[in-house]
């Protein structure tokens, strides 16, 4: 007898097969405060600052902070410090387990991280050779929030913050929270299309309606 493995095994049993992407990531950020020219024309055009300075960040930051801090103690949040080398997702997965309601913020982690920032640099004048202020690009060490949510659609996700200037955010979702969070809330459905013989993977005559 020829050796089979667990999927061919498997083959003939399936009634429904859901595919899906592991996680997806959605990248926010504002175009216009990703280089040097545009952050400068923010802060003397929209700030009214007459010099563009990375002191000016600073302030931006620190509110961005205590509005986070302001809505954790206003809604009853944990934030949770991330140590390093710490397994996030195992931690997301513990606390969890105990929330009760169908969607809300579950708890914000927080752990610090490398961004690319802007920092002051000084540059040469061509023609006057005297030197002058340039935002260029930088790597800073600041604090990243990761909102942890549990969404009745999408199940568990989270959202990502930077901290400091130019703040930006990073949406995860994982494909397979999602499959299970479907299931769960329309399985009899689901469940019935299997049962009708629309049977993914297996070699089946064609259907009267191919929908």
């Amino acid at each position: 007898m020829i050796g089979q493995t667990v999927g061919e095994l498997l083959e003939e049993q399936v009634t429904l097969d859901v595919e899906g992407i592991d996680r997806m990531y959605l990248n926010l950020y504002q175009p216009r405060l990703q280089t040097g020219a545009g952050v400068a024309a923010f802060f003397k055009g929209h700030r009214g600052a007459k010099v563009a300075s990375t002191a000016l960040m600073g302030p931006m930051s620190h509110a961005f902070i205590r509005s986070i801090h302001a809505f954790a103690r206003r809604e009853g949040i944990e934030i949770v410090p991330f140590a390093k080398g710490e397994r996030k997702d195992e931690i997301a997965k513990r606390r969890l387990q105990p929330f009760a309601a169908a969607e809300g913020v579950v708890f914000i982690g927080k752990a610090q991280e490398k961004f690319a920032s802007f920092r002051v640099t000084k540059k040469l004048g061509a023609h006057s050779g005297k030197p002058f202020p340039w935002l260029s690009r930088g790597t800073v060490l600041c604090n990243h929030y990761y909102f942890y949510l549990l969404d009745e659609d999408f199940g568990p996700l989270f959202i990502k913050f930077s901290s400091y200037f130019p703040s930006t955010a990073r949406v995860c979702l994982n494909g397979h929270e999602y499959a299970k969070r479907q299931w769960a809330l329309r399985g009899d459905r689901l469940r019935g299309l299997g049962q009708q013989g629309a049977l993914l993977r297996r070699p089946a005559a064609p259907a009267a309606d191919p929908r």
